[in-house]
């Protein structure tokens, strides 16, 4: 009865309410998405789900017990979510007001495609170029999370991106070639970029500082990294602090695409 009367008072309130709801789990879910914590996510969503379940067939010993890890697991969340949050606050304070639209994209459900696709295809294939001659790079894209306080780091630039720029920037003799460089939207905005270095992570020592820096900047940002060693000329690609596998470079491309998306 009382489940009657509480839907007859519902109200505008409730509505946008439930909306803010939603739009809070989307994004928390688009943070986490591919991630190991979204297996945690889950299994949090399914706990609160068992717990209010519990509560309502008034099972009172289970109720309470659930209750009690209930009241101490916002800690627990803290600790567990703590790159995750991090990387939210990060998502909220760098919104980037200078570019057109650029906050009302950030708080849209439907996202407008962007145009990538020569963006990814032009990247790809110059680091593949460079990583036949052994030559050195490092690429950071730029997504949501506005990387102007990196910029300043280096040398502020704005270029169109193409195949031979990005080639000229990382020849061994450039006075340019030190350091990461900056791609937003399809524009070069900086060159010898000092990128915060990952040490806690144990990674293979076959990667050096460069590998490194890419795990950095994309755990901290959402920001995506190219790597090509100067060793090996292997090209790596570095997303979410991960290194992502991919089969070929057609297959690195339009995993690009896909997460530019």
């Amino acid at each position: 009865m009382d489940i009657f009367k509480d839907l007859l008072n519902f109200n505008i309130l409730d509505l946008i309410d439930i909306a803010l709801v939603a739009f809070l789990l989307y994004y928390v879910y688009k943070l986490i998405k591919g991630t190991v914590a979204i297996n945690i996510f889950f299994g949090i969503v399914i706990f609160y789900l068992f717990y209010l379940l519990v509560d309502v067939l008034q099972m009172r010993m289970l109720s309470k017990i659930l209750g009690g890890f209930m009241s101490v697991g916002i800690i627990a969340l803290i600790v567990v979510f703590q790159p995750e949050i991090r990387k939210f606050l990060l998502m909220i304070g760098s919104t980037n007001l200078s570019k057109s639209g650029s906050f009302m994209k950030r708080f849209s459900f439907v996202k407008a495609q962007q145009n990538t696709a020569s963006d990814a295809e032009v990247i790809v294939k110059s680091c593949t170029k460079m990583g036949s001659s052994k030559t050195g790079a490092l690429i950071v894209i730029e997504r949501n999370n506005n990387l102007d306080f990196l910029v300043e780091t280096g040398d502020d630039m704005k270029i169109t991106v193409t195949q031979p720029i990005l080639e000229s920037i990382f020849f061994k003799n450039s006075p340019l070639h030190d350091g990461a460089i900056i791609i937003s939207e399809n524009v070069i905005k900086a060159t010898r970029v000092i990128l915060p270095v990952n040490n806690e992570k144990n990674i293979p020592s076959r990667f050096g500082l460069r590998h490194r820096a890419a795990i950095g900047i994309t755990e901290k940002t959402d920001a995506l990294a190219l790597v090509v060693s100067e060793e090996t000329g292997q090209l790596s690609y570095v997303n979410n602090g991960e290194f992502v596998i991919y089969t070929d470079t057609q297959d690195l491309i339009e995993k690009i695409k896909a997460d530019l998306s």
